[in-house]
């Protein structure tokens, strides 16, 4: 039940009207954020930068989101490449994209920021006759706003005519329809016309024009929320004292006035002579990284609480959480906090302060970042492996053909498993395992197809373990795609020599290190060898996945080859225990015939944790070397790599029974709150 803004005795009594189906419409800077990623450098000096989504208004909407709101924006973008990227971003944290126009006419906003130091960050945007800046009131309706609980505008969707109208229009639709309304002042005097184009920087200019614009939108706004230097240029007041009470003249709002490391102050009726007299809400000291975005994951956290009905001091805490989370990582939307993030963070930061005054260095707390957002689902995976590479080159010999020549068949692969998905109708269940020394060209054909790409980072048959392009694995991930899976074999046994087994070890750390880093998802093959010299047992894949997870290595994905019952019994409830945020496993072929195979399948059909299988060989190797040797042709190699393919798929389906595919595994569920 949402608690009470008013006294415990009352009943309780929601701030929102009900029966709304959104929590909060977001109306206002949309765009691409290109954060340099050199830390110290001048932006003159930067070599490269990475992208993410920006403009305040849709960091708000996607931190909401993120924390489990049902959050939609209100903007325009530009109908290009990083429109398409902003509205995607957007969409798959879960936040509605149905208002997000495309604009025909003009180009997606786009902000250079460098980050000089803590304080420091130049800043440039690139925002002339942008997108963003041209949304209409013909871009919304009357039933959309009042479909929410709240409307948030900042402040710069006030500065120009044309945003000033939409955004006084969507405000009359709010106050008619008893939605509550929320104003981040977020000034910027560049985008107000007040300092040079490139001067982004600057934080504060006092201008009368400006303060007297806010003063006659600040009596249409429920909530405000806004730094002292902000509150100076609403009250038009060099004194933050006689600013706030000069907010408070025209307005009745909420006031939340931000502090840095201090925290917060909310003035919920009368301004005090004197500030000492309002309560601090005191927040998590954390050492900063750069103050970029600390505002709007400060509103994110505070309106994650609100539009529950939560106390005020609540929502201050979660506020503050937020922005402490974000000021100490990279970029503002990537870097949002999720329910079990701040959970973490604030039972910590009790618990041992001094320890989260470096959140960015805390193991779990990174984990659950990269964790705990919302994640495409994989229920199933059904995969063909052609990442092979010395089993090519074999059938090359083999049949005498060019080496060259393997690049063309693992493209005629991808077509394949093309045509299986479009026919058996697939979309979000298909898998490939491709490498780039023979399959370059596959891989770039199956990438941004919405396929499961796993792609081999290891020297083949290399024991100890030894990475394909050398030592520096982080080096090589720069160059992937973010939707490719690193995959690694790693022929590991419990009891193999301390040696190796030290060496092994230490390579899978520095792989799994240089994806937590990169953001690839992690996939370890695990196949225990078969020396006589060497235990076994049914125990020593178990005993093998064990000893990673003690190592604090937590793969998203395990690729194990067929065990009976019991065995996948014991992985299941190994995995659920050691880590719950895990993908799953896939099945692995070993060469197998098709029955073989499907023995496999049977006795991993109640695995909870086993999502599919990657087969290789079994599918490729004999219409392969037809291929290559010049027997067929290739609509022939196609329709028998299918039919492999195809009779696994079924083979698989079949094992399952009627039940449906298995799903992900449990996310912390987006109403916890901190």
């Amino acid at each position: 039940m949402a608690q009470s803004s008013t006294s415990s005795s009352a009943a309780p009594v929601s701030r929102f009207a009900p029966g709304r189906v959104r929590d909060i419409v977001c109306l206002g800077r949309l765009a691409v954020d290109l954060y340099a990623q050199q830390v110290g450098a001048r932006l003159e000096d930067v070599s490269s930068f990475a992208k993410y989504l920006g403009g305040s208004s849709a960091n708000i909407a996607f931190g909401c989101a993120r924390l489990g709101l049902d959050a939609a924006m209100l903007a325009r973008v530009g109908d290009d490449h990083m429109g398409r990227f902003l509205t995607e971003t957007l969409a798959q944290e879960g936040c509605d994209v149905s208002h997000v126009r495309i604009d025909r006419e003009r180009l997606t906003a786009l902000v250079l920021l460098g980050l000089k130091d803590r304080d420091t960050f130049p800043l440039i945007f690139y925002r002339e006759n942008c997108a963003d800046m041209a949304i209409d009131e013909a871009d919304f309706d009357e039933a959309f706003i009042a479909s929410s609980k709240a409307l948030l505008i900042t402040g710069t969707h006030f500065s120009t005519e044309q945003v000033n109208r939409a955004s006084r229009r969507a405000l009359d639709y709010a106050r008619r329809n008893d939605v509550r309304t929320v104003l981040d002042i977020d000034y910027r005097p560049v985008l107000w016309g007040l300092t040079g184009k490139a001067d982004g920087e600057t934080r504060f200019i006092a201008s009368e024009g400006v303060t007297a614009h806010l003063q006659r939108i600040l009596p249409l706004f429920d909530l405000v929320i806004g730094t002292e230097e902000e509150f100076r240029i609403a009250g038009g007041k060099s004194e933050l004292i006689d600013a706030l009470t000069a907010v408070r003249a025209v307005t009745p709002a909420t006031l939340v006035l931000k502090r840095g490391p201090l925290g917060c102050q909310i003035i919920d009726g009368k301004v005090p002579a004197s500030l000492d007299d309002v309560p601090v809400q005191g927040g998590v000291e954390v050492e900063v990284l750069n103050v970029l975005g600390a505002g709007d994951a400060f509103a994110s956290g505070f309106l994650s609480g609100w539009l529950r009905d939560r106390p005020l001091d609540a929502c201050a805490r979660a506020a503050n959480a937020s922005g402490a989370l974000v000021v100490s990582r990279h970029g503002c939307a990537p870097a949002m906090p999720t329910p079990a993030e701040l959970d973490y963070f604030l039972r910590e930061a009790q618990r041992d302060p001094q320890r989260m005054r470096r959140p960015d260095r805390d193991a779990q707390l990174a984990r659950l970042h990269r964790v705990s957002p919302a994640r495409k689902p994989w229920p199933e995976v059904l995969g063909f492996a052609f990442d092979h590479r010395n089993p090519f080159f074999e059938l090359a010999q083999q049949t005498g053909t060019d080496e060259a020549r393997i690049a063309c068949l693992k493209g005629l692969f991808v077509e394949a498993v093309a045509q299986t998905e479009r026919d058996l109708n697939l979309q979000g269940r298909i898998g490939v395992l491709i490498d780039d020394r023979y399959g370059q060209d596959a891989l770039n054909a199956a990438t941004s197809r919405g396929w499961w790409i796993g792609r081999p980072v290891e020297l083949p048959g290399s024991v100890p373990l030894v990475f394909d392009h050398g030592r520096s694995i982080g080096t090589t991930l720069t160059a992937w795609p973010r939707e490719h899976i690193a995959k690694c074999l790693v022929q590991f046994h419990p009891d193999e020599p301390i040696e190796q087994r030290l060496e092994q070890e230490a390579q899978l750390r520095a792989l799994y290190d240089a994806t937590q880093a990169s953001g690839h998802e992690l996939l370890f093959e695990v196949i225990p060898p078969k020396h006589a010299s060497l235990p076994q047992g049914p125990d020593i894949v178990y005993r093998a996945l064990k000893r990673l997870y003690n190592l604090g290595l937590y793969p998203e994905w395990w690729k194990l080859e067929p065990m009976d019952a019991a065995q996948w019994q014991a992985i299941d409830a190994l995995i659920a225990e050691r880590d719950p945020y895990c993908r799953g496993v896939v099945l692995l072929g070993l060469s197998a015939g098709v029955e073989q195979l499907s023995d496999g399948f049977r006795a991993a059909a109640q695995s909870a944790t086993c999502r599919g299988f990657t087969v290789g060989r079994t599918i490729f190797h004999e219409p392969g070397h037809a291929w290559l040797a010049g027997e067929i042709g290739h609509d022939e190699l196609i329709a028998r790599v299918r039919h492999t393919f195809e009779t696994l798929i079924a083979a698989w389906r079949a094992a399952r029974g009627p039940q449906a595919p298995h799903g992900t595994s449990p996310r912390v569920h987006q109403e916890q709150a901190a």
